[in-house]
């Protein structure tokens, strides 16, 4: 965006002599001229700007901070499924992951040598998923796990968020989980080339889009894994584009409370009885209707009912801090 914060803080941290490198892709749809302009102001500011790596799109939405703390040099890490752009934010539903894991942080420095030099040597990633080298490997193992770890008494469950299912090999792989009795989950809000309910295809496999008052945006591929659950989250559709043609990143989300956010983000969207869209097997799509009798509840409506819950629940933490031990003002 024209008017934004992170490039107005990039150029500021490079006037104050810090070290400031970005990626910039300008073949973005319908920001490439915002973002040659941008890349310019960021040159000036003596920002060391790359464009990218020569047949890839560059797609992946990372930030690396690497300061000077109390007890030596840490990294942070900012991974989102967005771009950084101040006008989108305000429209489309993302996640993101801040973190200063030393695995995750490793992967970033790895990853931004690649951006910035487009050196390819035999890189390794302790837990960063990047594409087009591992993300799709990664995916299609995941799923046979799955099929392989599925049994009576644990039945196998995989659900998935994000804006396309396009990839054939990955639609395959589905297809098969669902016949081996996997339940399958999928959130998609546009194009899905997968088709649910087909008698002996895809008998466990269920399709739902959400169209509402935000674009849903975010990316979430989730395994049950026989118990040990893996989260992922990050910037890549399965498409296959974004899987074999574009420089993608996404990252394990390892702490229980944020697993807790995603599972509820994917129950409040699965339950929607109001803006959700269930595709048929022919692929085309029934919109939910609430029953006699039963209240609506639209997804958007209910996260913005629980952010605002948080919310409260955060003033009173802050008020009770302030006041410290025994009620007394600590200000």
């Amino acid at each position: 965006a024209r008017e934004s914060r992170i490039i107005e803080s990039l150029i500021k941290a490079a006037q104050n002599g810090k070290q400031v490198a970005v990626a910039v892709e300008l073949k973005a749809r319908f920001d490439e001229a915002a973002n040659i302009a941008l890349a310019g102001r960021m040159e000036e500011a003596g920002i060391h700007v790359t464009y990218g790596v020569v047949g890839l799109k560059t797609h992946c939405k990372v930030i690396l901070v690497v300061r000077q703390d109390y007890n030596g040099l840490r990294r942070y890490v900012h991974i989102g499924t967005g771009n950084y752009h101040a006008e989108t934010a305000r429209i489309y539903t993302d996640l993101g992951l801040l973190t200063c894991d030393d695995g995750i942080g490793q992967d970033a420095t790895e990853l931004f040598n690649y951006l910035t030099t487009g050196y390819t040597p035999k890189r390794r990633y302790q837990k960063m998923l990047p594409a087009p080298k591992f993300l799709k490997k990664a995916l299609l193992a995941a799923i046979a796990r799955e099929v392989r770890l599925h049994s009576e008494k644990m039945p196998g469950l995989i659900r998935f968020k994000m804006n396309a299912l396009e990839d054939a090999d990955i639609v395959r792989a589905l297809y098969e989980a669902s016949r081996a009795g996997v339940k399958v989950d999928l959130v998609i809000r546009d194009t899905c080339r997968l088709r649910p309910g087909i008698p002996g295809v895809s008998d466990n496999i269920r399709v739902v889009s959400v169209v509402g008052r935000f674009l849903e945006h975010s990316r979430i591929y989730y395994f049950q894994n026989g118990g040990k659950e893996l989260y992922l989250i990050g910037s890549a559709d399965a498409m296959k584009r974004n899987l074999e043609a574009r420089v993608e990143v996404v990252v394990p989300v390892g702490d229980r409370k944020l697993r807790a956010e995603i599972r509820t983000l994917f129950e409040v969207h699965l339950s929607d009885n109001r803006s959700a869209w269930d595709m048929q097997p022919d692929g085309s799509y029934l919109q939910r209707r609430p029953a006699e009798g039963e209240a609506a509840r639209g997804s958007h409506e209910t996260l913005i009912a629980l952010a605002e819950k948080r919310l409260k629940k955060a003033g009173r933490l802050k008020k009770r801090k302030a006041r410290g031990p025994g009620g007394r003002n600590l200000r």
